[in-house]
Protein backbone atom coordinates (compact mmCIF):
# COMPACT_ATOMS: atom_id res chain seq x y z
CA UNK A 1 0.00 0.00 0.00
CA UNK A 2 1.23 3.48 -0.86
CA UNK A 3 1.75 6.13 1.81
CA UNK A 4 2.69 9.74 1.05
CA UNK A 5 4.49 11.84 3.67
CA UNK A 6 5.19 15.57 3.87
CA UNK A 7 8.18 17.30 5.55
CA UNK A 8 8.22 20.17 8.04
CA UNK A 9 10.22 23.32 8.60
CA UNK A 10 13.96 22.94 8.07
CA UNK A 11 13.73 21.20 4.69
CA UNK A 12 13.81 24.47 2.71
CA UNK A 13 16.54 25.48 0.24
CA UNK A 14 17.01 28.38 -2.17
CA UNK A 15 15.76 27.41 -5.63
CA UNK A 16 13.06 25.10 -4.32
CA UNK A 17 10.14 24.78 -6.71
CA UNK A 18 11.74 26.74 -9.54
CA UNK A 19 11.86 23.74 -11.87
CA UNK A 20 8.18 23.03 -11.18
CA UNK A 21 7.26 26.65 -11.93
CA UNK A 22 9.19 26.70 -15.20
CA UNK A 23 8.10 23.30 -16.50
CA UNK A 24 4.53 22.72 -15.32
CA UNK A 25 1.56 24.93 -16.13
CA UNK A 26 -0.51 23.75 -13.16
CA UNK A 27 2.39 24.42 -10.79
CA UNK A 28 2.85 27.91 -12.23
CA UNK A 29 -0.87 28.62 -11.70
CA UNK A 30 -0.69 27.52 -8.04
CA UNK A 31 2.52 29.44 -7.26
CA UNK A 32 1.00 32.60 -8.77
CA UNK A 33 -2.17 32.04 -6.72
CA UNK A 34 0.01 31.71 -3.59
CA UNK A 35 1.61 35.10 -4.27
CA UNK A 36 -1.90 36.60 -4.40
CA UNK A 37 -3.12 34.88 -1.22
CA UNK A 38 -0.01 35.81 0.81
CA UNK A 39 0.18 39.38 -0.47
CA UNK A 40 3.87 39.16 -1.35
CA UNK A 41 5.90 37.33 -3.99
CA UNK A 42 7.08 34.32 -2.07
CA UNK A 43 8.23 32.78 -5.35
CA UNK A 44 10.93 35.45 -5.71
CA UNK A 45 12.38 34.45 -2.34
CA UNK A 46 12.01 30.71 -2.95
CA UNK A 47 13.59 30.76 -6.40
CA UNK A 48 16.16 33.58 -6.22
CA UNK A 49 16.34 34.80 -2.61
CA UNK A 50 19.02 34.34 0.02
CA UNK A 51 19.13 31.63 2.68
CA UNK A 52 18.52 34.30 5.34
CA UNK A 53 15.40 35.57 3.56
CA UNK A 54 14.11 32.02 3.23
CA UNK A 55 14.71 31.39 6.96
CA UNK A 56 12.14 34.01 7.99
CA UNK A 57 9.25 32.15 9.63
CA UNK A 58 6.62 33.92 7.50
CA UNK A 59 8.46 32.63 4.41
CA UNK A 60 9.82 29.24 5.50
CA UNK A 61 6.57 27.55 6.46
CA UNK A 62 4.54 28.62 3.39
CA UNK A 63 7.54 27.81 1.15
CA UNK A 64 7.86 24.22 2.40
CA UNK A 65 4.07 23.81 2.25
CA UNK A 66 3.92 25.11 -1.34
CA UNK A 67 6.74 22.91 -2.59
CA UNK A 68 5.21 19.85 -0.92
CA UNK A 69 1.59 20.33 -1.99
CA UNK A 70 2.37 21.43 -5.55
CA UNK A 71 4.74 18.46 -5.96
CA UNK A 72 1.92 16.12 -4.95
CA UNK A 73 -0.63 17.83 -7.22
CA UNK A 74 1.76 17.64 -10.18
CA UNK A 75 1.93 13.86 -9.77
CA UNK A 76 -1.61 13.79 -11.14
CA UNK A 77 -2.88 10.22 -11.47
CA UNK A 78 0.25 8.91 -9.74
CA UNK A 79 -0.90 10.48 -6.47
CA UNK A 80 -3.11 7.67 -5.16
CA UNK A 81 -2.40 7.43 -1.43
CA UNK A 82 -3.83 4.72 0.80
CA UNK A 83 -2.79 6.96 3.69
CA UNK A 84 -0.89 10.22 4.36
CA UNK A 85 1.01 11.91 7.18
CA UNK A 86 3.03 15.07 7.66
CA UNK A 87 5.77 16.00 10.12
CA UNK A 88 4.71 19.08 12.13
CA UNK A 89 4.02 21.78 9.48
CA UNK A 90 3.80 18.91 6.97
CA UNK A 91 0.51 17.81 8.50
CA UNK A 92 -1.19 20.78 6.81
CA UNK A 93 0.42 19.80 3.49
CA UNK A 94 -0.91 16.25 3.97
CA UNK A 95 -4.42 17.54 4.70
CA UNK A 96 -4.48 19.65 1.52
CA UNK A 97 -3.05 16.83 -0.62
CA UNK A 98 -5.70 14.45 0.76
CA UNK A 99 -8.52 16.91 0.01
CA UNK A 100 -9.48 17.80 3.60
CA UNK A 101 -8.59 21.44 2.90
CA UNK A 102 -8.56 23.55 -0.24
CA UNK A 103 -5.19 24.82 -1.46
CA UNK A 104 -6.07 28.42 -0.54
CA UNK A 105 -7.43 27.56 2.93
CA UNK A 106 -4.40 25.39 3.67
CA UNK A 107 -2.05 28.20 2.66
CA UNK A 108 -3.94 30.73 4.82
CA UNK A 109 -3.70 28.40 7.82
CA UNK A 110 0.03 27.86 7.23
CA UNK A 111 0.54 31.63 7.10
CA UNK A 112 -1.55 32.10 10.28
CA UNK A 113 0.46 29.33 11.98
CA UNK A 114 3.79 30.89 11.01
CA UNK A 115 2.81 34.36 12.23
CA UNK A 116 1.33 33.05 15.50
CA UNK A 117 4.47 31.01 16.21
CA UNK A 118 6.75 33.96 15.43
CA UNK A 119 4.80 36.24 17.77
CA UNK A 120 4.85 33.58 20.50
CA UNK A 121 8.62 33.09 20.14
CA UNK A 122 9.21 36.81 20.60
CA UNK A 123 6.99 36.94 23.71
CA UNK A 124 8.17 33.64 25.23
CA UNK A 125 11.74 32.76 24.20
CA UNK A 126 12.64 29.10 24.20
CA UNK A 127 14.78 26.60 22.35
CA UNK A 128 15.08 23.00 21.20
CA UNK A 129 17.83 20.38 21.15
CA UNK A 130 18.40 17.15 19.23
CA UNK A 131 19.32 14.16 21.39
CA UNK A 132 21.09 11.36 19.53
CA UNK A 133 21.57 7.71 20.52
CA UNK A 134 19.61 7.41 23.76
CA UNK A 135 16.41 5.43 24.44
CA UNK A 136 13.26 7.57 24.51
CA UNK A 137 12.59 6.53 28.12
CA UNK A 138 15.90 8.00 29.32
CA UNK A 139 15.19 11.32 27.60
CA UNK A 140 11.63 11.41 28.98
CA UNK A 141 12.79 10.72 32.54
CA UNK A 142 15.53 13.38 32.32
CA UNK A 143 13.02 15.96 31.08
CA UNK A 144 10.78 15.17 34.06
CA UNK A 145 13.70 15.49 36.50
CA UNK A 146 14.88 18.84 35.11
CA UNK A 147 11.48 20.50 34.73
CA UNK A 148 10.02 22.77 37.40
CA UNK A 149 6.77 24.78 37.45
CA UNK A 150 8.29 27.78 35.69
CA UNK A 151 11.09 26.11 33.77
CA UNK A 152 10.08 23.19 31.58
CA UNK A 153 11.55 20.88 28.96
CA UNK A 154 9.64 18.09 27.22
CA UNK A 155 10.19 15.56 24.41
CA UNK A 156 8.87 17.38 21.33
CA UNK A 157 9.71 15.34 18.20
CA UNK A 158 9.96 11.56 18.31
CA UNK A 159 11.67 11.39 14.91
CA UNK A 160 13.01 7.82 14.82
CA UNK A 161 14.72 5.38 17.22
CA UNK A 162 17.72 7.14 18.74
CA UNK A 163 16.69 10.62 17.56
CA UNK A 164 14.47 12.72 19.80
CA UNK A 165 14.16 16.51 19.91
CA UNK A 166 13.45 18.20 23.26
CA UNK A 167 11.85 21.63 23.68
CA UNK A 168 11.33 24.20 26.41
CA UNK A 169 12.83 27.12 28.34
CA UNK A 170 16.47 27.80 27.43
CA UNK A 171 17.75 27.07 30.94
CA UNK A 172 15.84 23.78 31.21
CA UNK A 173 16.92 22.60 27.75
CA UNK A 174 20.58 23.36 28.54
CA UNK A 175 20.33 21.52 31.87
CA UNK A 176 18.71 18.51 30.20
CA UNK A 177 21.44 18.45 27.54
CA UNK A 178 24.16 18.27 30.21
CA UNK A 179 22.41 15.43 32.00
CA UNK A 180 21.77 13.54 28.77
CA UNK A 181 25.43 13.81 27.75
CA UNK A 182 26.33 12.31 31.12
CA UNK A 183 23.77 9.56 30.47
CA UNK A 184 25.59 8.62 27.26
CA UNK A 185 23.97 10.66 24.47
CA UNK A 186 26.17 10.64 21.37
CA UNK A 187 25.07 14.24 20.80
CA UNK A 188 22.91 16.73 22.66
CA UNK A 189 22.86 19.61 20.22
CA UNK A 190 20.96 22.84 20.84
CA UNK A 191 19.24 23.82 17.57
CA UNK A 192 19.34 27.29 15.97
CA UNK A 193 15.68 28.08 16.69
CA UNK A 194 14.16 30.92 18.71
CA UNK A 195 11.16 29.06 20.07
CA UNK A 196 10.11 26.00 22.05
CA UNK A 197 7.98 24.42 19.33
CA UNK A 198 5.65 21.55 20.29
CA UNK A 199 5.76 22.44 23.97
CA UNK A 200 3.38 24.22 26.40
CA UNK A 201 5.35 27.44 25.73
CA UNK A 202 3.46 27.61 22.40
CA UNK A 203 0.09 28.00 24.15
CA UNK A 204 -0.49 31.56 22.90
CA UNK A 205 0.22 30.47 19.30
CA UNK A 206 -2.10 27.49 19.74
CA UNK A 207 -4.93 29.76 20.93
CA UNK A 208 -4.45 32.11 17.97
CA UNK A 209 -4.24 29.31 15.40
CA UNK A 210 -7.28 27.58 16.91
CA UNK A 211 -9.43 30.59 15.98
CA UNK A 212 -8.30 30.37 12.36
CA UNK A 213 -8.89 26.60 12.28
CA UNK A 214 -12.39 27.02 13.73
CA UNK A 215 -13.29 29.45 10.93
CA UNK A 216 -12.02 27.11 8.18
CA UNK A 217 -14.07 24.41 6.47
CA UNK A 218 -12.57 20.92 6.64
CA UNK A 219 -13.87 18.05 4.49
CA UNK A 220 -13.43 14.30 4.78
CA UNK A 221 -10.04 13.42 3.25
CA UNK A 222 -9.70 10.85 0.45
CA UNK A 223 -7.75 8.56 2.80
CA UNK A 224 -6.78 8.34 6.49
CA UNK A 225 -4.47 11.07 7.80
CA UNK A 226 -2.14 9.89 10.57
CA UNK A 227 -1.88 12.90 12.87
CA UNK A 228 1.08 13.97 14.98
CA UNK A 229 -0.58 14.21 18.39
CA UNK A 230 -1.79 10.61 18.65
CA UNK A 231 -0.14 8.84 15.67
CA UNK A 232 -3.56 7.45 14.69
CA UNK A 233 -5.51 7.55 11.40
CA UNK A 234 -8.30 10.11 11.15
CA UNK A 235 -10.95 10.88 8.53
CA UNK A 236 -13.53 12.77 10.61
CA UNK A 237 -13.19 16.53 9.96
CA UNK A 238 -14.07 17.46 13.57
CA UNK A 239 -11.38 15.13 14.96
CA UNK A 240 -8.85 16.37 12.43
CA UNK A 241 -9.51 19.97 13.52
CA UNK A 242 -9.08 19.19 17.22
CA UNK A 243 -5.84 17.28 16.63
CA UNK A 244 -4.48 20.09 14.46
CA UNK A 245 -5.22 22.59 17.23
CA UNK A 246 -3.43 20.41 19.79
CA UNK A 247 -0.37 19.98 17.57
CA UNK A 248 1.47 23.22 18.45
CA UNK A 249 1.78 22.31 22.14
CA UNK A 250 1.87 18.51 21.69
CA UNK A 251 4.67 16.15 20.73
CA UNK A 252 5.19 15.04 17.13
CA UNK A 253 4.84 11.24 17.41
CA UNK A 254 6.48 10.49 14.09
CA UNK A 255 8.06 7.14 14.97
CA UNK A 256 4.74 5.76 16.18
CA UNK A 257 2.88 7.27 13.19
CA UNK A 258 5.13 5.44 10.73
CA UNK A 259 4.94 2.21 12.74
CA UNK A 260 1.13 2.43 12.76
CA UNK A 261 1.03 3.11 9.02
CA UNK A 262 3.18 0.04 8.39
CA UNK A 263 1.02 -2.05 10.73
CA UNK A 264 -2.00 -0.91 8.70
CA UNK A 265 -0.45 -2.09 5.44
CA UNK A 266 1.88 0.67 4.16
CA UNK A 267 4.92 -0.80 2.43
CA UNK A 268 5.82 2.03 0.04
CA UNK A 269 6.52 5.58 1.31
CA UNK A 270 6.94 8.61 -0.97
CA UNK A 271 8.18 11.91 0.48
CA UNK A 272 6.56 14.92 -1.21
CA UNK A 273 8.53 18.11 -0.72
CA UNK A 274 12.04 19.47 -0.33
CA UNK A 275 14.86 17.40 1.14
CA UNK A 276 15.12 13.78 2.24
CA UNK A 277 14.73 14.09 6.02
CA UNK A 278 11.64 11.90 6.30
CA UNK A 279 13.11 9.25 4.02
CA UNK A 280 16.06 8.95 6.40
CA UNK A 281 13.80 8.74 9.46
CA UNK A 282 11.53 6.10 7.92
CA UNK A 283 14.52 3.97 6.88
CA UNK A 284 15.68 3.98 10.53
CA UNK A 285 12.19 3.11 11.78
CA UNK A 286 11.78 0.13 9.43
CA UNK A 287 14.37 -1.04 6.91
CA UNK A 288 12.00 -3.42 5.11
CA UNK A 289 9.68 -0.84 3.53
CA UNK A 290 10.36 0.98 0.26
CA UNK A 291 11.21 4.67 0.78
CA UNK A 292 11.80 7.31 -1.88
CA UNK A 293 11.17 10.90 -2.97
CA UNK A 294 9.23 12.06 -6.01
Amino acid sequence: MKAFVFPGQGAQFVGMGKDLYENNEKARELFDKANEVLGFRITDIMFEGTADELKQTKVTQPAVFLHSVISAICLGEEFKPAMVAGHSLGELSALVAAGALTFEDGLRLVHARAMAMQKCCEATPGTMAAIIALPDEVVEETCREVSTDGNIVIPANYNCPGQLVISGNVEAVNAACEKLKEAGAKRALVLPVSGAFHSPLMQAAKDELAKAIEQTEFKQPCCPVYQNVDALPHTDPAEIKQNLMAQLTGSVRWTKSVQNMIADGADDFTECGPGKALQGMIAKINREVSVHGI
